[in-house]
């Protein structure tokens, strides 16, 4: 029997390797740019080419390498910033695995000129999929220029799942962010193709206004916190800043960013009462704790850090968010000084006037007199006085069964109470004209909701199946669910959800027909767009003009909606452009694909908008309001999900109803 196991070529291993560091373009200049701040460089620049998948080129004026130095750091684990197991833990550069460079030019065709300062000439290396193909001598700065080209050349399979240019490039621009943040000191630019971004060297405040704009840096408060633990400064947006889309949230440790969910749930509590349900703070805080107490090595792309002292950290994070809170005014305050009423102080030695009562001294508070409204009325109006002279007077509690302790004298005239209810109901429906959905002159869908014949019902709806027909009778619960019956049993409707199936047939109906109508808007609002949302309306822009969004461009960051679609109503534009900017960006959806980005953008900007104008959870509707929300779900093809696959309502069918009771 042959031998089976055998090392892998190095090309491969490499290979392996790229899966887990290099995912995307991002992922290239995250690693060239750590290796560029690692070389002492003060102004790193980054080139973009088809958003990266043609060329990534990041230029810095670090120390360079050497000619041996150049070729040796595309070797795998090959590094100059450990020796031995223990420097693991007293790491003090952003890389130090020798994965990074390997991978990279494993995947791709890899062009680098570098230099020493002590140097007169530079060295030029190609390398392509792992093979050096030429080294020379060259005239260059100090400091390494490296290009990447073609990135997954040669793994197709790879390049063919990369996203869409805007994607990607927005992608780019937020790994960007990140690391323009964390490296304050040092110039940053980066040239898209089509976005330029040049960041000069600043305070740590400076740079997030400079990343940011929007006068962001004017709503922060500042914390500054030293222990013999931790050292946290940095800073937190007030209370009444908290966004509801795309919240600015970064936690830098040791020059490094990471996400950590416990650190960031620690910050949330503190802004427990003070924000909405629906919003989140912004923050943007440096931890500097000692490096043997953290574990940087626990993930490929080193996103994720363990703390040895997480509990510890805790709270004393937790104090200095609620001191800044309080510190700077953002929390709400009694002022015990200041006057309670603005009255004028009395003389001294004179005291306020007592109020004084005019009551009748046959005042009875327990008589109560009841109007003739219906037969029996002064029957009971005389008796009740009669009962209270009785117990005033002092006379035994025989009279009150003598008046009460017989059946007969109790009122019988519920029937006449019951019609004047249902004739008070009847004013108040007709008083109601046409802000509501009359029972009576309701839609011909209704028809059958009212227990209508199926023979009476209008020709022009759709057949139903008998198990979908439902009964008039509607309850809403907890302010959430609309419950009815059937012919098979009672259904939980989800009002919410219905209301946004509702919604979104309607608008794809309309799209289809010829498109929204842009209705201009007399006093336009104006919305702020971080770099990568800005990369994602340029890909959609036109695409919003059809459904009735015009949005035109003011100045570096801002934009003027200047007309929404008619068809909405009670919403704010902002947030309805900035979920559609969020869904273009997102990964889980392409729309470059060709063929693919009308129909998928048109469906997913129906779908913002009918989540946005549906009636939400916690909304009391009147029964005719129930009523048309049944009709209308019901007389869908497809009524049970939502567009996006969420259950709209159950049905309890009989036999398990009975199953229950018996």
């Amino acid at each position: 029997m042959s031998d089976v196991i055998r090392l892998l070529p190095d090309s491969v291993a490499n290979q392996i390797a790229a899966g887990e560091v290099i995912q995307r373009p991002a992922s290239v200049i995250k690693e060239l740019v750590e290796n560029a701040v690692d070389a002492g460089a003060t102004d790193i620049r980054i080139y973009l080419k088809d958003a990266g998948r043609t060329l990534i080129q990041v230029v810095d004026n670090g120390k360079g390498m050497s000619e041996t130095d150049a070729r040796m750091a595309f070797e795998r684990h090959a590094t100059s910033k450990i020796s031995e197991a223990s420097d693991l833990f007293a790491l003090s550069t952003m890389g130090f695995r020798g994965e990074a460079l390997p991978s990279i030019c494993a995947i791709s065709q890899v062009e680098i000129k570098t230099r020493t300062e002590d140097s007169a000439i530079g060295t030029h290396l190609i390398i392509t999929g792992s093979k050096v193909e030429n080294q020379e001598p060259v005239v260059c700065d100090r400091g390494t220029n490296i290009m990447v080209k073609n990135l997954f050349f040669n793994v197709p399979a790879r390049r063919k799942f990369l996203k869409s240019d805007s994607v990607e490039t927005s992608n780019v621009m937020r790994e960007f962010e990140r690391l323009a943040l964390v490296n304050n000191n040092i110039r940053m630019s980066i040239d898209t193709g089509t976005r330029v971004m040049d960041l000069r060297a600043a305070t740590f405040k400076q740079r997030i206004g400079d990343i940011w704009k929007n006068n962001l840096d004017l709503h922060l408060l500042p914390i500054d916190v030293d222990t013999s633990l931790i050292k946290i400064n940095g800073f937190i947006s007030r209370p009444e800043y908290a966004r509801r889309r795309n919240p600015l949230q970064y936690l830098i440790v040791n020059g490094r960013n990471m996400r950590h969910p416990y650190f960031h749930k620690a910050i949330m509590n503190c802004y427990d009462s003070l924000i909405a349900a629906d919003t989140q703070p912004c923050y943007f805080l440096k931890f500097e704790v000692d490096p043997a107490s953290i574990d940087v090595n626990i993930h490929p792309t080193k996103n994720e850090i363990k703390f040895e002292y997480e509990q510890e950290i805790w709270p004393i994070l937790q104090a200095s968010v609620k001191a800044a809170l309080g510190k700077f005014g953002a929390v709400p305050s009694i002022d015990f000084n200041s006057d309670v009423l603005p009255v004028d102080p009395l003389p001294t030695g004179e005291l306020p006037e007592q109020p004084t009562l005019d009551i009748p001294d046959n005042y009875n508070p327990f008589a109560v007199e009841t109007p003739d409204t219906f037969d029996g009325g002064e029957f009971l109006g005389r008796r009740s006085n009669e009962r209270n002279s009785a117990f005033s007077s002092g006379e035994s509690r025989k009279g009150y069964s003598d008046y009460y302790g017989k059946k007969e004298h109790a009122p019988s005239n519920w029937d006449i109470l019951y019609a004047e209810f249902l004739r008070g109901r009847r004013n108040t429906d007709s008083e109601a004209g046409s802000d509501t959905l009359s029972y009576q002159e309701s839609a011909p869908e209704n028809k059958f909701l009212r227990g209508e014949s199926q023979n009476n019902q209008d020709p022009s709806l759709p057949e139903m199946e008998e198990k979908q027909m439902v009964g008039a009778f509607c309850i809403q619960h907890s302010l959430r669910y609309i419950i009815t019956s059937s012919r098979e049993g009672v259904i939980i409707i989800d009002q919410h959800r219905a209301h946004v199936r509702i919604l979104f047939e309607e608008f794809m109906r309309k799209v289809e027909q010829g498109g929204l109508v842009a209705q201009g808007v007399i006093f336009a609002d104006t919305i702020s767009l971080d770099p990568e949302y800005q990369e994602a309306l340029d890909e959609v822009k036109d695409e919003l003009s059809r459904m009735g969004f015009n949005l035109e461009y003011e100045e570096e960051n801002r934009w003027r909606i200047s007309a929404v679609p008619s068809i909405l109503k009670n919403v704010d534009p902002r947030d309805i452009i900035l979920q559609i900017l969020e869904s273009v960006i997102d990964d889980s959806v392409n729309y470059g694909k060709e063929g693919n980005i009308v129909k998928g953008f048109t469906e997913k900007v129906a779908l913002v908008m009918a989540r946005s104008s549906a009636i939400q959870g916690g909304k009391k509707l009147t029964d005719d309001e129930m009523e048309h929300i049944v009709g209308e779900l019901f007389s869908l093809p497809d009524p049970r999900y939502t567009p996006n696959g969420n259950l709209i309502f159950t049905l309890i069918e009989d036999s398990r109803l009975e199953s229950i009771f018996r």
